[in-house]
């Protein structure tokens, strides 16, 4: 038996480590580590799956709040909570900071036995300074606002004021320096995303006075520098608006990338990035968790100006990781349809896959599966959660509260993906993992090739609609074997190109559940339940049954 059968079969929850972690790793922060295939969260010396869910933007203001949140996350089968922090809540006068509220997160988090992303409600969240403190807000003349075309103040805080930057760095500084002491020896704190979709609406840039000095200016030769270095691994958009206006090595801002709105964006990208890599070096001296920045995507059609123009988008990539070296990596929130493509944009060698916001239920859980499998993703988290679960007991029939249990598509994916967590990271060290995603009206089927085998996965009709989005994952655990675990109603034929013999047969298929702690097996799905030897069936209720399937291939003429 090998060894991952073992694990299996064993029912093994913690990463099986090629060696003993060492005392030095256990006592390290939370870090990033290039592990084989790739790059993974590493928690107290072991890769680290996040199967997170994000909170409302002001529901961890509150402790009292919290204490009726907490339990229902349980009930979630996360093990990781995204949580805003505030300016505004640590520091309510200049100079004077209250972590009571922090403190308090981090123990309902330990009580409850979740891990914590922590979001920095900065300068800006959504491109708004709605989170600053009434302190910064209210003297605009110290603390100066994006500008649009004809004059007008916004509610937004200028990337470009000097006296904006160094108080929001001195409060991040102050909040990391607080996390060390009380969380250093705990990790309970495992990322920190800088700000929150930062960028320019309703115009496309800002039309300040320093802002409009410095668009007239030479574009930085910190940038041009980068984008010469990495003018072959650039963004293929990015780099076609370079080279289309010229491919010039200096100049304006206009003159290198175009008299265009692209231009008032990746102007403002670099604007943004610089400030926020001064907000993160500041935390990081204090307390060096990996950081990151993330981005609200385009609708289709739309204009800087209509989105949130300077966000870390695909096509501005290159030019946060030229401005915000500090940044360990970008990441997107998904909410569109095409989540293959979008998550697909943010995977690449310099920038591990992370999704702080993305939709839950069904589509989550599609999602989450692509996103592990297909991308090697460090994190999958799915937003607002702290609205999920909270049906009154009474109404579902249950009168003691620890009877509940939320088992909801995403929540009962969670279970599984917990539970498989050690060959996932393994696999994505390794290879012998891949998933496929099947997304919108259009798209009936799609093909992944697993191992010495194409798998083909196609629509069933089901009671829950003709477009239920459908994901699945494989786990190579033999030269013809392998796990397969999915959401949704789908049919999964093998066949081969590979030399030898051309037909792929189904030598068995083990239905397996996870029972007191370990797979055990209970059927053997023959004839009509794999079609005569032909396929193998998978059903949207799988999950919820913590079931998973042991497929065995042979070949033949």
């Amino acid at each position: 038996m090998s060894r991952l059968n073992i694990l299996i079969l064993a029912g093994a929850i913690a990463y099986p480590l090629p060696a003993v972690a060492q005392n030095s790793d256990l006592q390290s922060p939370p870090h990033l580590q290039k592990i084989g295939n790739a790059r993974q969260l590493i928690v107290d010396g072991k890769p680290f799956l996040i199967l997170g869910g994000e909170l409302h933007n002001s529901s961890s203001s509150s402790v009292e709040y919290m204490q009726s949140v907490w339990p229902r996350l349980g009930e979630m089968h996360l093990n990781t909570v995204v949580l805003p922090v505030a300016w505004e809540t640590i520091e309510p006068e200049e100079g004077k900071f209250d972590f009571r509220c922090v403190d308090g997160l981090l123990a309902g988090a330990r009580e409850n036995h979740l891990k914590i992303v922590m979001l920095w409600f900065g300068a800006w969240k959504n491109t708004y300074s709605s989170y600053a403190p009434g302190w910064v807000k209210t003297n605009i003349e110290r603390f100066p606002r994006v500008q649009t075309s004809d004059g007008r103040d916004t509610e937004r805080l200028s990337p470009f004021s000097t006296t904006v930057r160094d108080a929001d760095a001195k409060a991040f500084a102050a909040l990391m320096h607080h996390l060390r002491e009380a969380d250093g020896d705990r990790h309970t704190v495992l990322m920190v995303q800088v700000e929150n979709e930062v960028g320019v609406i309703p115009e496309s840039r800002d039309y300040s006075q320093v802002a409009d000095a410095s668009f007239a200016a030479a574009v930085p030769a910190a940038l041009m520098n980068f984008l010469e270095t990495h003018q072959a691994t650039l963004n293929p958009e990015f780099r076609a608006i370079w080279e289309a206006a010229g491919d010039k090595k200096a100049g304006t801002w206009q003159e290198v990338f175009g008299k265009t709105v692209l231009t008032d964006d990746l102007f403002m990208a670099w604007h943004y990035a610089t400030y926020i890599d001064q907000i993160a070096e500041a935390g990081k001296r204090e307390y060096p968790l990996p950081m990151y920045a993330n981005a609200a995507l385009i609708r289709p059609n739309y204009e800087p100006g209509q989105y949130n123009s300077g966000g870390p988008l695909p096509h501005s990539m290159d030019v946060w990781h030229a401005g915000a070296p500090s940044l360990d990596f970008l990441s997107p929130d998904i909410y569109f349809n095409d989540f293959a493509r979008w998550a697909g944009s943010y995977t690449r060698p310099d920038n591990p896959l992370f999704i702080p916001e993305a939709q839950a239920g069904s589509v989550g859980a599609a999602n989450a599966l692509y996103a592990f499998g297909r991308l090697a993703a460090i994190g999958f988290s799915a937003f607002g959660v702290d609205d999920q679960g909270n049906v009154p007991l009474d109404l579902v029939g249950i009168t003691n509260p620890s009877e509940r249990v939320d088992d909801s598509p995403l929540s009962s994916m969670y279970v599984e993906l917990a539970r498989l967590a050690p060959v996932i990271l393994e696999k994505q060290e390794t290879g012998g993992l891949e998933a496929a995603l099947i997304e919108g009206d259009a798209q009936r089927a799609a093909r992944v090739f697993v191992g010495d085998y194409t798998a083909t996965i196609t629509r069933v009709a089901s009671t829950v609609g003709a477009n239920e989005r459908i994901g699945v994952m494989f786990l190579q655990t033999g030269p013809s074997e392998f796990l397969v675990t999915g959401c949704g109603d789908a049919q999964v034929v093998f066949s081969t190109d590979k030399p030898g013999l051309p037909i792929v047969g189904v030598e068995s298929i083990d239905e397996e559940l996870f029972e007191s702690g370990r797979w055990v097996t209970r059927r053997r799905l023959n004839g009509d339940e794999n079609s005569q030897g032909q396929a193998l069936r998978l059903y949207s209720t799988d999950s919820a049954g913590g079931r998973i399937y042991r497929v065995r291939l042979y070949r033949y003429r």
